[in-house]
């Protein structure tokens, strides 16, 4: 039998999947040089819990993310009776790996089959690769006014935390990286 945190995970993991799924916009939130924050709506679309979207390359967005590479992403959507969504803090970062882009072409391809390019208005564009941390899951449909929270421990595996270890999780990656020696 499995642990109950583990069977917790993969319902999470798969309500989290889903709600990806299920919508194609998101709200992208970066940091200005003055930290005030800048929210953008952009297409996405992922490869299990990693989001990738485009942006231009003279792009606020893309200037703010070299910056500070900490996002935050929020999606979802409202039905009568049911409010479904999620909101995401992770860090951001150019995809410059061919095979990675590759791989995507043929994601973006599934989900976006009306376009034969996904890349914003303008001549040149980033592919951003945004590693999801902490998760908070709506759905109003099942636990009325009270998120989900749960840790995006690797790619595949997510796990609960209260609202303590939330905070903790954040100030840990919101800390000066040292350098290993």
């Amino acid at each position: 039998m499995a642990a109950p945190e583990t069977t917790a995970g993969e319902e999470s993991k798969a309500t989290i999947l889903a709600i990806l799924a299920e919508n194609r916009i998101m709200s992208l939130a970066t940091l200005r040089a003055d930290d005030w924050p800048q929210v953008t709506l952009v297409g996405y679309a992922h490869d299990d819990l990693t989001l990738y979207c485009t942006v231009g390359r003279s792009s606020q967005k893309l200037a703010n993310i070299a910056r500070n590479p900490r996002v935050s992403v929020a999606i979802g959507h409202d039905e009568p009776r049911r409010l479904r969504g999620l909101s995401m803090s992770g860090k951001a970062a150019p995809v410059t790996d061919m095979e990675e882009i590759e791989r995507l072409n043929r994601v973006i391809a599934g989900r976006y089959p009306e376009q034969t390019i996904f890349a914003p208005r303008e001549t040149s564009c980033a592919v951003l690769r945004i590693t999801p941390k902490l998760v908070s899951i709506i759905d109003l449909a099942k636990t009325p006014g009270l998120p989900s929270l749960v840790e995006v421990v690797s790619e595949t595996v997510v796990r609960h935390v209260d609202s303590q270890q939330a905070d903790a999780i954040m100030r840990e990656s919101a800390a000066p990286q040292v350098p290993r020696i």
